[in-house]
Formats: structure tokens, C-alpha cells, sequence
């Protein structure tokens, strides 16, 4: 970009045009949510400029009256925006109106459907900012400086929303923004003075900055014939919203309305939260903070680099936008305000991972989110099973991250267990273990690929028969988190998978057949052994199935296969380590093969009942051709 440029024409970014397209054609349900959105970034645009400020104080250029003007004209069909804040520069300008600068969004293009009602509800949970202008107008014209430059320095972007935007050199003798939005024929709604008002009213009453309108002009008193009328004073410009930070007000005095629309100010989301905490704290800290749930997850809940965090203020001076440092990554999804009056104005990033009372108010904030969700979940209906399903696999990482509050976090996990046998995750620990039969001291879950496999494992077969209930893991996380969750309500969890089974209490009767068991498959388990001896670390007989021929399984020390398996997918240096082969000595499978005479049949046969146990755990074959080849000639031999 060259300093004598005055005028050039952009296309742009790709995504901003689907989401140009979509917005033009099918968001016509709710168009009034543009006010909301650019009155929002107005506000933003202000909070940054307070907080640079407080460094450089030439960048009020002696104004420092915050304010959003909001200007409409009914003969020419337009409404205009107007705030003095920061300010943006001509790359800025190209930056963010020219792409759509947010991490997710070709997540969010591939997730639409088609279906114009159910696309509404995705933009709204993706947040469309500025763009939402073009619900409304056919043209929008831009008008900005940056703070602390010169006049002359402004840019104006224009655009009609299609394929392309104009950026020119302007003057402007302010710092800040004027957008205006040139209506379309069918929204001329919004150049009316009052609807202009109720929708300020609806959507922007909480926001800290006055939002200023014209003031209505009183009736004129009338005029006997022959005076002539008094002239009316110029009208000023008054406050349409209540204009005070919404989080210093009392509990009491704040409508849950008022706490929905704060949300989606903060938030972007169209949609309610699902739950709030408004809280003030005082004594050693004093703080106050709104944390929100939200109904949905946004689309790049597993892009490390979402953003994330809450607002943080400090004695109600805007400082950041996204302070992670408040609460652990397994919240992530959590939205809201934090207010300290203990941390320093010029507080940054790298002060906050340092400073003592940042640890402090991150562990009661912790504390806080998990209390809102432990009430969440004993309270009747669907809200808690619904926050599962967006947000369940998140929360599983909280014992690996939080040990402080591994004991709550677990209360708060969910699963599908034999219970139900259904795939939907709607059983708490604490419900396992209120139905565990007399004697039963351990939480015994199998882990697998899906649902299904983990269904219809063979590890389960004895579990079924015994009626003992197994947590079904099918959760990529679950392996992992297992690995961290050593216990709950002092039952220890057993992977079914893992080890030698041990069901406690066994009659003399049942140890008598073991033994027996044992001593009649002395001679099986040493051929077994000799056959497969590159593929097992062991083998044994085992009374855990009841249908199946044999299963794999791992040392008390090794790690799982569903972990090795993803450490695998992952490029990961996994340790070397052989399964162990149980098989089950009274299955008709094993009896015929303990007879087999010959060695060459009894070795194939021995691979095929290997491969057979690896598939039925969700395993892959090293050689699926071999397994194929071995199958096919045992198949003809058998038919011949």
C-alpha cells in the first residue's frame, strides 16, 4: 500500500462473501439485531480507547466525553452510527471489514444446512459483527480515524456487500467511526425515529457508554390568528439507555432480561444463556463478576487458539478482552465480566500469570462455575443433559487440569453405562454407585472406538451375567481422563480390560471350577503360546466370557489400546507392549482347536481367534490380507 494511493477497489476474503450471501438472503427473521451488533462494537471501539488512554492521554484530543450517536433520516432512508472511540487505520479497515477475522469460520460455512430458519440460529451462535449491516442495507458507507492521528488521515470504506469494497483517503476533524447504512426498500422501518428507540432500549439499555438520540421536539403550543409562532429551540441529543455498567448494579435491580441481553453484548450469541452467576465480592479481594453458561458451543470450541477468557475491568475501566487467566481451560466456554479493584491500571497479560490475587480470584471463580453447574444438574428438566451434549467433552478435562476440584468435577460427569444400555451419556457416578450391588467396591467402565463396540464388548459378558453394571466409554478424552479420576466416593475404578478380573467374592464352588479350568488348559495355554508368541505377551484361560472365544487384554501397567491408538493417530512414540490372550476354555471354538493334530492348521487357527479378539475390541489389523487368506482356506477346508 503506497502513500499516494487515494482510491482502490478490494474483493473480499472468500468466507466473508458466503457469509455476505447468506446474511443478504436469509436473515430475515430478526433483522433488527444489526443496532445491537455495530452499537456493541461502538462500545468496544470506546472501552479500547479508555484503556490506551490511560497510557497515552493525547489520544483524547482534549475530549473526553464518551458517547454513541445515533442519527436517522426518514427522506433519505438512511441510519447512521457514530461513536469516538479508537479509531481504525486504512490497514485496519482492510483487516476487519474486508475479512471475517475470527478463528472457526470454515467450520461454521461446512456446519450450514440450506434450511434458512436453522441457519439463522448458526450465525447467531457464530457472531456476525458488522457484517449484520447488510441485513438492512443494500449500501453502507464507513467513515474512520484513528485516535492520535491527523485529520486528514481518515479513511471511508463503502460497499453495496456483493463482491467487492471501495477504501479512499478522507478527512474527518474527530477521532472514531460513522458507519451508515443506506436501507433497503422493505427496512425503511429502521429511519423511524421511535422503532429506532424501543430497539436501543431492547437490546443496548445495559451498555456503560450513553447511547444518544435527538430528543423529540415537544408539541408547539398553539398560535392565535395574527401572532406569529415562537421559535422552537434547536433540539439537543439525549441518553435512550440507562447507561451504567450492568455488573456494579444490584442483583435485585437487574431483570433477567436485562441479564440476557448483557450476554449477547458479550457474547455475540443470539440465543439466551442457559444459566448466570452475578456475584460481589468483598473483604481481602474485592471483585465483582457475571459469568454466563451458553445454550451452544461455538465452532471452535477445539481450536487452541479460540479465543477465550472473560471481559476484565478494573475499577470499571475496560482492560482486556479475553483474560484467560481467570479461569482453567476445561471452562473455556464460559462468557462474562470480571471487575477487580485490586489489580493495577496498566495490568497486562504477563503482570496477570504473576500476580497472587489473579491465582486467588481464579480458584473461587472456578469454584463458582462449578457450584452453577452442580445446581444446574439437580434442578428438574432437560438444561443440564442439554449443556452435556455441547459441552460434556470439555468438562472431562477438568480432573487431568483441576485436582483441587476433581471431586466436583466428577460428580458432574456423565455416562452411558449397561444400566441403560443407551448411547446418551445421562448417568452420574453418583447414580452408579447408589446401584451397586452388596460387596461390589469397585466402578468397573470398559473403554472403546464407539458406542457399539464398547456395547458389545466381550470384556462386558460376565459383567452382564453377574448384573454388574460397566460405565460404556466411547469418548476420545475417556481413556485419558480415567487415567486421572483414580477414584469417587472411595470406589476405585477398574478398567474391565485391565489385568486379572477380580469380582471379589467367589463361592468355593466357583474357585474349584477355576482351578480345574486352569489345570485342564495347561497344555492349550503352552501351544497357544508357542503359536503366537510374537503377538502376546501371555496367554490364559479366564471365566470372564460367557460367549466369546477369547479377549485382549492390557498389563495393570500398559497403556490402553484406545490411548495407543489415538497417540498413534496423533504421530505420537508409543512404548512397545504386547496384549495378553484370555480365552474362554469351554467355548466349542477352543475345544475343537485343543484337539487339532496338526500343528500348521492349529497355528492358523490360533492367528484367526487373535485377529478375531483384536476387531472385536475396535483394534486394527496389522495384516488384514493374511487374516483374510488364513479364514478363507479354513472356510473351504470345513466345506470340503
Amino acid at each position: 500500500m503506497t502513500a499516494d494511493v487515494h482510491k482502490e477497489t478490494l474483493g473480499f476474503q472468500t468466507e466473508a462473501k458466503q457469509l455476505l450471501h447468506l446474511m443478504i438472503h436469509s436473515l430475515y427473521s430478526n433483522k433488527e439485531i444489526f443496532l445491537r451488533e455495530l452499537i456493541s462494537n461502538a462500545s468496544d471501539a470506546i472501552d479500547k480507547l479508555r484503556f490506551a488512554s490511560l497510557a497515552d492521554e493525547s489520544l483524547l484530543e482534549g475530549e473526553g466525553d464518551y458517547a454513541i450517536q445515533v442519527d436517522v433520516d426518514k427522506d433519505a432512508g438512511t441510519i447512521t452510527i457514530s461513536d469516538n472511540g479508537i479509531g481504525m487505520t486504512r490497514d485496519e479497515v482492510i483487516e476487519h471489514l474486508g475479512t471475517i477475522a475470527k478463528s472457526g469460520t470454515a467450520a461454521f460455512l461446512e456446519s450450514l444446512t440450506g434450511d434458512q430458519k436453522q441457519d439463522s440460529h448458526l450465525i447467531g451462535q457464530f457472531g456476525v459483527g458488522f457484517y449484520s449491516a447488510f441485513i438492512v442495507a443494500d449500501k453502507v458507507d464507513v467513515l474512520t480515524r484513528k485516535a492520535g492521528s491527523a485529520a486528514d488521515a481518515a479513511v471511508l470504506w463503502e460497499s453495496a456487500g456483493e463482491a467487492e469494497f471501495s477504501v479512499s483517503d478522507a478527512e474527518k476533524a474527530t477521532r472514531g467511526t460513522v458507519i451508515t447504512l443506506h436501507l433497503k426498500s422493505d427496512c425503511t422501518e429502521f429511519a423511524e425515529d421511535f422503532r429506532v428507540r424501543s430497539v436501543i432500549k431492547k437490546y443496548s439499555d445495559h451498555i456503560s457508554v450513553p447511547v444518544m438520540m435527538l430528543e423529540t421536539p415537544p408539541p408547539a403550543p398553539p398560535v392565535e390568528e395574527g401572532e406569529e409562532a415562537p421559535e422552537q429551540p434547536e433540539p439537543g441529543y439525549e441518553a435512550i439507555n440507562e447507561a451504567t455498567a450492568l455488573w456494579t448494579r444490584s442483583r435485585s435491580d437487574v431483570s433477567d432480561d436485562e441479564y440476557q441481553a448483557f450476554y449477547k453484548h458479550i457474547s455475540h450469541d443470539f440465543e439466551d444463556a442457559l444459566s448466570w452467576s452475578h456475584n460481589k465480592v468483598e473483604g481481602k479481594l474485592e471483585y465483582t463478576s457475571l459469568l454466563y453458561i451458553p445454550k451452544r458451543a461455538p465452532f471452535d470450541m477445539w481450536n487452541r487458539d479460540m479465543s477465550r477468557g472473560l471481559k476484565l475491568y478494573v475499577q470499571r475501566t475496560f482492560i482486556m478482552d479475553e483474560a484467560e487467566q481467570f479461569l482453567p481451560l476445561y471452562l473455556r466456554f464460559i462468557k462474562g465480566v470480571v471487575d477487580s479493584n485490586d489489580l493495577s491500571l496498566n495490568v497486562s497479560r504477563e503482570i496477570l500469570q504473576q500476580d497472587p490475587a489473579v491465582d486467588s480470584m481464579r480458584s473461587a471463580l472456578t469454584k463458582r462455575v462449578l457450584d452453577m453447574l452442580g445446581k444446574l444438574a439437580k434442578k428438574e428438566g432437560d438444561d443440564y443433559a442439554g449443556f452435556w451434549k455441547e459441552f460434556g467433552q470439555v468438562l472431562k478435562e477438568g480432573p487431568a487440569e483441576d485436582f483441587a476440584n476433581k471431586e466436583k468435577i466428577a460428580g458432574l460427569l456423565r455416562f452411558s453405562t449397561t444400566h441403560t444400555d443407551s448411547a446418551e451419556q445421562d448417568q452420574s457416578l453418583a447414580d452408579y454407585v447408589e446401584r451397586m450391588s452388596e460387596g461390589q467396591d469397585k466402578i468397573y467402565y470398559v473403554v472403546a472406538e464407539n458406542f457399539n463396540t464398547a456395547k458389545n464388548s466381550p470384556h462386558l459378558e460376565v459383567f452382564r451375567k453377574k448384573g454388574i453394571e460397566v460405565l460404556l466409554l466411547s469418548d476420545r478424552v475417556d481413556d485419558w481422563l480415567m487415567n486421572h479420576l483414580a477414584d469417587f466416593d472411595g470406589k476405585q475404578f477398574q478398567d474391565v480390560a485391565r489385568g486379572e478380573l477380580d469380582l471379589g467374592e467367589t463361592s468355593e464352588d466357583e474357585k474349584a471350577e477355576q482351578e480345574k479350568l486352569k489345570a485342564d488348559s495347561e497344555a492349550l495355554v503352552e501351544r497357544l503360546g508357542k503359536a503366537l508368541e510374537e503377538r502376546v505377551a501371555e496367554v490364559r484361560p479366564t471365566n470372564r466370557l460367557t460367549d466369546s472365544a477369547a479377549c485382549l487384554v492390557v498389563g495393570d501397567y500398559d497403556m490402553g489400546a484406545q490411548m495407543r491408538r489415538i497417540m498413534e493417530a496423533a504421530g505420537q512414540a508409543v512404548p512397545d507392549s504386547k496384549p495378553i490372550l484370555e480365552f474362554n476354555p469351554t467355548h466349542p471354538l477352543l475345544q475343537r482347536l485343543d484337539q487339532e493334530a496338526d500343528e500348521d492348521r492349529f497355528a492358523d487357527m490360533a492367528a484367526i481367534i487373535f485377529d478375531q479378539a483384536l476387531l472385536a475390541e475396535g483394534g486394527q489389523l496389522d495384516d488384514p490380507a493374511s487374516y483374510v487368506a488364513r479364514l478363507n482356506k479354513l472356510l473351504l477346508e470345513l466345506s470340503a
